[in-house]
C-alpha cells in the first residue's frame, strides 16, 4: 500500500477517535484523554491509536477499560467515515512519550541546579599553580621573540 495513502487514513483515523471520544462516547471512566499519534498497518488491517491521559495510574487503568469497551463503537464509526472496505482493528496504546519528556525534563533541571552549585562554589576558587602554565624561552634585552618569520611571505628568510 502506498505509504501516503497510509498515513492520510491515519491521520483520518486520528481524528474520528479523538472526535468520538469528545462528543459520543459518554463512559465515566474516560478520563482526560489525549489521543497523540494513529499508526497503520501497511495492509491497511490494523490500526494502532496511541493516547495519552492526563491523572494518576488508577484513572489510565479506567480510561483503558472505557476505550477497551467503546472499541467496537469506535470502529463501526471509523469504518463509517473512511468508506473502507475492510475496516481496521483498533487497538488503543498508552503513550509513553509525555512520561519519558516529563523525566528528561526533570532530568535536565536537575543537571541545571547541579551546575548552579558548582558555579557558586567556584566564585570565589584560584587555579593551581602559575596563571600561564606554558614555559616561554627567556630572552636577553635585545632579542624578539621568534613568533612570526621575518620576511615577506613566500619568500625564503635572509
Amino acid at each position: 500500500m502506498d505509504a501516503a495513502r497510509a498515513r492520510k487514513l491515519a491521520d483520518r483515523i486520528q481524528q474520528v477517535v479523538a472526535e468520538m471520544l469528545e462528543r459520543r462516547i459518554k463512559d465515566p471512566r474516560l478520563g482526560f484523554v489525549t489521543i497523540t499519534d494513529t499508526r497503520i498497518t501497511a495492509d491497511l488491517r490494523d490500526a494502532t491509536v496511541f493516547y495519552t491521559v492526563f491523572g494518576s495510574d488508577a484513572e489510565r487503568a479506567d480510561t483503558a477499560a472505557a476505550l477497551d469497551s467503546a472499541r467496537g463503537v469506535i470502529r463501526s464509526e471509523v469504518g463509517r467515515q473512511t468508506g473502507l472496505r475492510h475496516t481496521p482493528t483498533l487497538t488503543f496504546t498508552h503513550d509513553p512519550l509525555p512520561d519519558s519528556a516529563k523525566h528528561i525534563d526533570d532530568l535536565l533541571s536537575e543537571a541545571k541546579a547541579r551546575d548552579a552549585e558548582i558555579a557558586k562554589r567556584a566564585e570565589g576558587a584560584s587555579h593551581a599553580g602559575e596563571a600561564d602554565p606554558y614555559r616561554k624561552p627567556e630572552l636577553d634585552g635585545d632579542e624578539e621573540p621568534e613568533d612570526e618569520p621575518s620576511g615577506r611571505a613566500g619568500s625564503p628568510a635572509t
